[in-house]
């Protein structure tokens, strides 16, 4: 059953490329449309934070349908979203196509990683979800960089293009290859997946993963700021420099979907341990070529364990709503990024 896990992943790939594309071509996007980088900016904003305040909600409501038929929906909404956003005449037009996939993007993430413990059974879900969040990493590493490739050669509209093709491409091969899933507990209501909120375990998981995410991302926003500026780096070796960050970030995948299974809160505590240490030595770093690059690698790794094992953590504190579960930390880590 790897290939339908393996086709979930590609399709994350598309879902989290749409969110993060946009960084890249900002610049282009505020040219074009004739505002400021900093209005612009709020495109980025308005995704995260639709994601936060509506996530949940839409999740528990959809957790009830047919997994294939909705993830099918969901990527065909992506692709007219992307295709909204490639024939944007103004920046109202390009706000609706950022806000329509931020609704479903919780959604799909939420029930694919459900969809994948259903497939492979609850005792390997930390390695079944870093599968799912393989394409996800992927997306961070290389779904800017591509996208800014991509817009410099023809211009950011193709980009969106591009992504709105590759979404109904994927869309097409989830429809001949993913097996039809039942939902994990259609009978399960609104009223009773929002009673997990109630406990005092599961609001203490929420509250770690905001703070973990808000930090995170903080930091992580100055990131290029402190290697041009303190290193004096120019743009192009800060391009590779944060290639290479993202791209060490597919062993803290790896790392964290094994060490999530059997002790979610250690791996927590340790990842998260390991994550600071390696922000606090940035800087002291910043002269040394072996150090910075140690400091940065172990920040890599520990941040990209992080995004699983989190949400892993939540899916496992909450047996009983596992998608819903999920989209509480999916809301957490986009709240955490607006925050950041």
């Amino acid at each position: 059953m790897l290939l339908p896990i393996l086709l979930l992943s590609a399709a994350g790939f598309t879902v989290l490329t749409t969110e993060f594309v946009i960084v890249g071509l900002l610049p282009s996007i505020a040219r074009d449309l004739q505002v400021s980088v900093s209005q612009a900016g709020l495109l980025v904003t308005l995704f995260a934070f639709t994601v936060a305040a509506f996530g949940p909600f839409l999740t528990a409501y959809f957790a009830r349908f047919p997994r294939k038929q909705l993830f099918i929906s969901v990527l065909l909404m992506f692709g007219l979203a992307n295709t909204l956003a490639a024939l944007a005449p103004n920046i109202w037009v390009m706000a609706l196509a950022r806000l329509v996939p931020a609704l479903g993007l919780p959604v799909f993430w939420a029930l694919a990683s459900e969809t994948a413990v259903d497939i492979v059974g609850p005792d390997h879900a930390g390695r079944a979800i870093a599968k799912i969040g393989f394409g996800i990493v992927c997306a961070t590493v290389f779904g800017i960089p591509v996208g800014t490739l991509i817009a410099d050669a023809f211009g950011w509209r193709s980009a969106f293009g591009i992504l709105a093709l590759v979404a109904f491409a994927k869309a097409l091969l989830l429809w001949v290859y993913l097996p039809k899933t039942r939902p994990h507990n259609p009978q399960a209501s609104l009223r009773a997946q929002f009673r997990i909120l109630r406990s005092p375990l599961m609001q203490g998981h929420v509250l770690l993963s905001i703070l973990v995410f808000s930090g995170m991302f903080t930091a992580y926003t100055y990131l290029a700021d402190i290697l041009e500026r303190l290193a004096g780096f120019d743009g192009t070796l800060v391009g590779w420099c944060l290639m290479g960050f993202g791209a060490v970030g597919l062993i803290g995948n790896s790392l964290g979907g094994r060490a999530v299974d059997r002790h979610p809160l250690i791996a927590s505590m340790v990842f998260c341990a390991l994550m600071i240490g390696g922000m606090l030595a940035l800087v002291p770093s910043i002269d040394s070529t072996l150090g910075l690059a140690a400091a940065m690698g172990v920040w890599g790794v520990t941040q990209a364990a992080m995004f699983l094992v989190s949400h892993v953590r939540l899916i496992k504190a909450a047996p009983q709503a596992p998608a819903f579960a999920a989209s509480l930390n999916i809301a957490g880590a986009n709240l955490g990024i607006g925050l950041g």
